[in-house]
């Protein structure tokens, strides 16, 4: 066995070194908080490098002393013994003094930016009040009277000023692109506010619960969308309207409809101009529809788009082509099917209950969300087949979830045994809600 020498290892524990460096600084951190997104960004990134730098001085000086001590003062054969020192003042002082500064260039700073953060918001930001609940987000804007969940859109440029609050237990909201980090704590609300610089593209990330807070709590995910001003504007619009086949809807649009029948016809021109007498002049149209807008699903990156796979529950997924919208409806809203499906009993959709306010809801608000592309909190997405294993058994998809088993035949583990035929959904019956649903743009 070669002997190994010893002037051979400094050189081999430096290439080792650097080849860690070099590792370290490859590959691709989508949800690195180190970036330079927003004034929270900015912060958290100057005191890192900050303590980065001042840390690695701290270490070099200090193993370069032990080493050399260790080499210097090593016990040698035949050496005298070593003198002993019962104490060296100037020295003492001297190490008590220099980790005090560095401290003071550390404290400093990170006061300071501890107080930039707590301060007030703009009067002018953007409200959204985030509530947790286990395991799901519901945004607010009341400034726009719009409720959603597991969804946040933010304006690009503008300042938003986040009310968090929980329903139970404690959370924390966290959004790692755009800094910052703020807990739920019950009977307390906290605030936290950022601007997504206005230099910032139109992007989507991801978001999460950092707090345990349960059996779900890693799937308790949602996703953020940093837009345009204007298509900020165009999504708050379409958020506030009804759903789409609710009667409100319906009968926004008979009136729209009799309001266009009851134009009147112009005159027709001739060669000579003919005047309109100002009796006679047409109504205004009626105001149209806001047009439809959400983040464009091909421009989201391959890190916001959920990649859970479906649990083995089985569905004829041949019946989700041939789902009826309307009887969906009718299973969802129909008094007499409440005890198959009472969604409306926990959900919101608006223009379909009569909740004032969600505050009496126990589930995510619907009325949009057909338009969604994310549910169950980010964790799968917004298609037919994931909504109809949803439906069908919930806890199978989630654990911990709350919503009720509703497949006939099911094992619910809630109640710990399997819903009877009698009163559970058919695969038929669920391939019509989730036409339903999925109407809900």
């Amino acid at each position: 066995m070669p002997k190994l020498h010893l002037r051979r290892v400094p050189p081999v524990a430096v290439l080792a070194l650097a080849l860690l460096a070099l590792a370290a600084c490859g590959g691709d951190y989508p949800n690195s908080t180190f970036s330079h997104n927003t004034e929270l960004n900015d912060g958290a990134v100057f005191l890192w490098d900050r303590m980065m730098v001042l840390g690695t001085i701290v270490f070099v000086v200090v193993e370069v002393l032990l080493v050399y001590t260790i080499f210097k003062f090593r016990r040698r054969e035949g050496g005298p013994a070593p003198r002993q020192i019962h104490g060296n003042a100037a020295l003492e002082i001297t190490w008590t003094a220099i980790p005090a500064l560095i401290l003071v260039f550390i404290a400093v700073p990170t006061v300071r930016t501890i107080f930039q953060n707590q301060r007030l918001a703009p009067s002018d930001a953007l409200q959204v009040e985030v509530i947790g609940h286990q395991w799901w987000w519901e945004f607010r804007y009341p400034q726009y009277g719009i409720v959603t969940a597991n969804e946040l859109y933010l304006p690009i440029g503008r300042t938003v000023n986040f009310s968090l609050r929980t329903r139970d237990v404690l959370h924390s909201f966290w959004v790692p692109q755009l800094g910052g980090k703020r807990d739920l704590i019950a009977n307390k609300v906290n605030h936290i506010w950022f601007t997504p610089k206005a230099t910032l593209p139109p992007a989507a990330m991801n978001g999460a619960c950092v707090e345990y807070c349960g059996a779900s709590h890693a799937n308790m995910r949602f996703r953020t969308f940093t837009v345009a001003p204007a298509d900020f504007e165009k999504w708050a619009a379409y958020q506030k309207t009804t759903a789409v086949g609710s009667p409100a809807a319906m009968a926004a649009a008979a009136a729209a409809d009799s309001a266009a029948k009851a134009k009147p016809v112009l005159p027709v021109k001739t060669a000579s101009l003919v005047s309109v007498p100002p009796s006679s002049a047409p109504h205004p149209a009626p105001a149209s529809a806001p047009e439809s807008w959400v983040y464009p699903l091909e421009k989201m990156a391959a890190f916001t788009l959920p990649q859970t796979p479906l649990p083995a529950t089985k569905f004829d997924d041949a019946l989700l082509a041939i789902g009826d919208p309307k009887a969906g409806r009718d299973l969802l809203t129909n008094p007499a099917n409440l005890g198959k499906a009472p969604c409306l009993t926990c959900h919101v959709v608006k223009g379909e209950t009569n909740y004032a306010n969600d505050d009496n809801a126990k589930g995510p608000n619907l009325t949009h969300l057909g338009s969604r592309h994310t549910f169950a909190a980010g964790l799968y997405r917004t298609d037919a087949r994931s909504l109809a294993r949803w439906i069908k058994n919930a806890p199978a998809m989630k654990p911990g979830s709350v919503m009720p088993t509703f497949g006939a035949g099911e094992y619910n583990a809630l109640i710990k045994q399997a819903v009877p035929a009698a009163a559970g959904l058919t695969d038929r019956q669920i391939a019509d809600i989730v036409a339903y649903l999925l109407t809900l743009k």
